[in-house]
């Protein structure tokens, strides 16, 4: 009786055991996002509520929580993220720093492939940079900025948040096409940028549109143009450099959903069918643009690969075409 009762159980055993090689149940314990900038920051505020979206989406139980890891312009969240387990635990929100400028800008001080290292689950969205000069500054356009640069003589000073970074390029490529040569002066964050702003101690900026619209807003800041083809809707009175006579300058900061090489196909499809779902929200959506993020349209894990190589690609032409050279540290 009792070996007849061991094989009348044994069929309900086998339902309920797992098959070989079967995938675990997914997630199992917290996903981690990975910034790499200080909270508070567009990247960080952007990475939140899109947290915030997805996890219901991923399961009754699954929880993400936010890990700041700033330094380097996102280059060492970047390259911890690269090192991790491929298990869809750890994510980052990239940007173009990290994953753009930095890496054509310093690429004997990057320690991971931008493209290669890293699963692309979906783009989040992106933002123009925007040239802003002191409020009492006498330069009231673009063109005035650029004569008073050649005519001046000593270099103008301009800065923007440390070298590499997409303020640097930006500023770089405009100096370069407009034919002037400025003196560089970095700073650790958007904040002491604008600061010395404020003190009129540089006399222009390149900064991310977000991150000075305070500082536009009370005066202390004036915008000459901003580095997208056209205007932006924060800003509908300040022109584009495009129209203002720099053919093809189009260049925006943006943030993508990453992770470690090699995350299961299905897992990634989920992250991305969750965050695409949470893209579409209204609320969310006006919410990131609020944050400075303008919101992408749907994209796959496939196309977001495409775009962060075509991304790095131009920042590797602009370095190129401007000759500009870093050094290490």
């Amino acid at each position: 009786m009792a070996r007849r009762r061991t094989l009348l159980a044994l069929p309900a055993l086998l339902a309920t055991a797992p098959r070989a090689g079967a995938q675990p149940a997914w997630p199992d314990r917290p996903i981690a996002i990975v910034v790499g900038f200080l909270p508070g920051g567009s990247v960080d505020i952007g990475a939140r509520l899109l947290a915030d979206r997805i996890a219901p989406r991923l399961g009754p139980q699954a929880r993400i929580i936010i890990e700041n890891r700033p330094g380097a312009g996102g280059s060492l969240a970047a390259e911890y993220v690269a090192r991790q387990p491929a298990d869809g635990h750890v994510l980052t929100v990239s940007s173009a720093s990290s994953h753009g400028t930095n890496p054509a800008a310093l690429p004997d001080t990057v320690r991971y492939d931008p493209v290669g290292d890293f699963s692309h689950l979906a783009v989040i969205g992106g933002g123009p940079m925007c040239i802003v000069v002191p409020g009492a500054s006498p330069h009231r356009s673009i063109a005035a900025l650029a004569e008073a640069a050649k005519a001046a003589r000593a270099p103008l000073l301009w800065g923007s948040s440390g070298s590499g970074g997409i303020g640097h390029l930006t500023g770089e490529l405009f100096a370069h096409r407009a034919g002037f040569r400025g003196e560089y002066v970095p700073y650790r964050g958007g904040s002491a940028v604008l600061e010395a702003m404020r003190k009129a101690e540089i006399d222009f900026s390149v900064e991310v549109l977000a991150s000075a619209m305070p500082h536009l807003r009370d005066g202390s800041s004036r915008a000459l143009a901003v580095t997208s083809p056209g205007r932006h809707p924060l800003l509908p009175d300040v022109a584009s450099l495009q129209e203002q006579g720099f053919a093809g300058f189009d260049i925006v900061t943006w943030n993508v959903l990453q992770g470690p090489r090699g995350i299961p196909d299905a897992v990634a499809g989920r992250i991305n069918r969750a965050a695409t779902e949470a893209m579409a929200e209204p609320d969310l959506r006006r919410r990131l643009a609020a944050a400075g993020i303008d919101p992408a349209e749907p994209s796959t894990p496939d196309s977001t690969r495409e775009f962060v190589a075509a991304e790095l690609r131009k920042f590797q032409g602009i370095v190129r075409e401007t000759g500009l050279r870093l050094g290490r540290g």
